[in-house]
């Protein structure tokens, strides 16, 4: 059998469910959450031109928060959409 390679991350949540500390959900959250990662889903792309600086200024405060400045960008777009 091949030994898979895993994260720290990865390993950190493999340790977390042998110590028991997820637990199931009811059906009725289970829905929620499917809801919420169907939300997210990215299936369409989009190209638009925008002034590099600004550009400059999102990687910066994508890289504070630790995720990529096209998800951050996605993000902002989402929380515009919905309100």
């Amino acid at each position: 059998m091949k030994k898979i390679k895993l994260t720290k991350e990865e390993k950190a949540i493999e340790n977390a469910l042998m110590r028991g500390e997820y637990v199931k959900v009811s059906g009725k959250e289970l829905r929620e959450v499917e809801q919420a990662l169907l939300a997210r889903k990215k299936d369409k792309v989009m190209t638009i031109r925008v002034n590099s600086g600004d550009i400059r200024k999102i990687k910066e405060k994508a890289a504070k928060l630790g995720v990529g400045y096209q998800t951050f960008i996605s993000e902002i777009v989402h929380k515009v959409a919905v309100q």
